[in-house]
């Protein structure tokens, strides 16, 4: 999974972009409005994370301009203390969600999950397809009961299928959800960590569609 994070304090970016990579996601910084703008514009991400405080162009003027343009990732919203006038504007102009600072990172991971999931339609906070269960929240998956080990990037991809089970996902789509903006790309990364991942899982979970790309079919 992947986020935008718009944030122009380097402290408070700083900690929140680790916090959300040791959550299992791919993160992208931008620290001003226009280039969380354009990033948001021109880039898919799961979820956005934008603080309304932003120079160049402010926060809600961004947020604004991508629903405008037909953008539907959820959004959350970070506003300062007590400024409830600024949470009823971003709402009103598009936020899914918001959050004052200062505030606790472990509540702005679980708040940033549940709009994940609310996005595509999952309203239990643990994932299950098969024998296979992946709890967010533990960094933990199992199959057929027994825990199985992953590296990040097999945890974001597991991730990704079983959010949008049932619907076939390019290997376009998986590269561009699973990496940040910043890491170099292999060609043939994701054929290589879906064969690792299905040797680890031990299970056929993960279908792949010659031609198209992977699924985990929905009634697994």
């Amino acid at each position: 999974m992947r986020a935008l994070l718009a944030e122009d304090d380097p402290r408070i970016a700083a900690a929140v972009r680790s916090a959300l990579e040791g959550a299992g996601f791919a993160v992208d910084v931008a620290r001003d409005g226009e280039a969380a703008w354009f990033a948001g514009d021109t880039e898919p991400y799961d979820a956005i994370i934008l603080d309304l405080g932003l120079p160049k162009i402010d926060g809600l003027e961004v947020l604004r301009r991508w629903r405008e343009g037909g953008l539907r990732t959820p959004v959350l919203v970070l506003t300062a203390r007590g400024a409830w006038t600024e949470r009823v504007a971003g709402i009103d102009a598009g936020a899914d969600d918001y959050l004052p600072k200062p505030f606790q990172m472990d509540e702005l991971v679980a708040r940033l999950r549940a709009l994940i999931r609310r996005s595509v339609g999952e309203a239990a906070p643990v994932l299950k397809a098969g024998p296979v269960a992946l709890d967010p929240r533990r960094m933990e998956v199992t199959a057929l009961g027994r825990p199985v080990a992953l590296s990040p990037l097999e945890f974001r991809l597991l991730a990704y299928l079983m959010h949008h089970r049932g619907r076939v996902a390019t290997q376009i789509e998986l590269t561009e959800h699973l990496y940040a903006q910043d890491v170099e790309r292999d060609s043939n990364a994701i054929e290589v960590a879906v064969g690792r991942l299905r040797r680890k899982l031990g299970v056929g979970l993960i279908e792949t569609r010659r031609g198209f790309g992977y699924i985990i079919p929905e009634g697994e």
